[in-house]
């Protein structure tokens, strides 16, 4: 288990009192941009909520919370807008995976990460395209994993009946594919469900597939933050500070320079309260523990 680093320099210090919290790391969910796109995959999410990770008071740790994967439209070129990774001393959890698309320089295929994007379709007929692999790089479940499902796939149909696929939602839950031509996006998968910082709270949901032209519906976001996918209009964002994937937008009937962003991600530690005075991050109590929340960056300090 990482000690992180000391305040007085690495190696050094007071050596304080040592003491074990849990954690939660959600990344940066994937972004979604261009014709025809899948939508965004949800932030990965990793959770230990058994305090089995050593800390030292006086020891700073690095928290760094994941921006939603962002993309300008309307161009070939610039990089992959997956999410950003989220990390806690240690621990990293891998941004959500972009949904593929059209003009994509990424190409069709939604893209890996700790849950996957969606699959684009091809203007007119074509060869369908797989959604990204969710759990990538692969985490086990000793570590807090494994994390999303894996983003759906396209179905290809000539004008005006196209649509992307919904990204996978965190926690094992797959976007679903696309209908074959007139059909529907393909919906993003639902996050996942915890009471770690206290009430439930969902997060990281995948963002549903967008469609071309009039005719049948976008995907539906997947619940914990998953953006709807447009066609149109009404492409949304994911949802900050809980990981949502992006929906999958058609660019053909959004502005230049418009862009469909994933939603930020969030960092959590939870501790006895009789172990710590540290007051990192926003405090708040639930029975005999006290919850650290992080919706920047920043710095726990034991």
């Amino acid at each position: 288990m990482s000690l992180g680093y000391k305040v007085l320099g690495f190696g050094s210090g007071g050596g304080g009192k040592k003491y074990m919290v849990g954690w939660m790391v959600v990344a940066g969910g994937g972004g979604s941009c261009l014709t025809n796109a899948g939508g965004g995959g949800g932030g990965g999410m990793r959770l230990v909520a058994c305090k089995t990770h050593e800390v030292e008071t006086g020891t700073s740790y690095t928290v760094t919370v994941g921006a939603g994967g962002v993309k300008t439209c309307n161009t070939d070129i610039g990089p992959q807008f997956a999410g950003v990774d989220s990390v806690f001393s240690s621990i990293t959890s891998t941004g959500g995976g972009y949904g593929g698309g059209e003009n994509n320089p990424e190409g069709y295929t939604g893209g890996p990460g700790g849950t996957g994007g969606g699959g684009g379709s091809q203007w007119y007929v074509g060869t369908p395209y797989a959604g990204g692999t969710g759990n990538t790089p692969p985490i086990s479940a000793p570590l807090g994993g494994p994390t999303g499902g894996s983003g759906g796939t396209s179905n290809t149909q000539g004008p005006p009946n196209k649509q992307g696929e919904g990204g996978g939602g965190a926690g094992g839950a797959c976007g679903t594919d696309g209908q074959p031509g007139p059909g529907n996006g393909g919906n993003g998968g639902a996050g996942t469900t915890t009471t770690f910082s206290g009430p439930p709270v969902q997060y990281a949901g995948g963002g549903g597939g967008g469609h071309h032209g009039p005719g049948p519906t976008p995907g539906s976001g997947g619940a914990g933050g998953g953006g709807n996918g447009g066609h149109q209009s009404g492409a949304q964002p994911g949802t900050n500070e809980i990981g949502g994937g992006a929906g999958g937008a058609n660019n053909a009937y959004i502005p230049a320079g418009s862009q469909v962003s994933g939603g930020s991600g969030i960092v959590i530690v939870r501790r006895l309260t009789a172990d710590s005075d540290t007051t990192s991050g926003t405090v708040s109590t639930d029975g005999s523990d006290t919850i650290h929340k992080f919706t920047a960056s920043g710095t726990y300090v034991a």
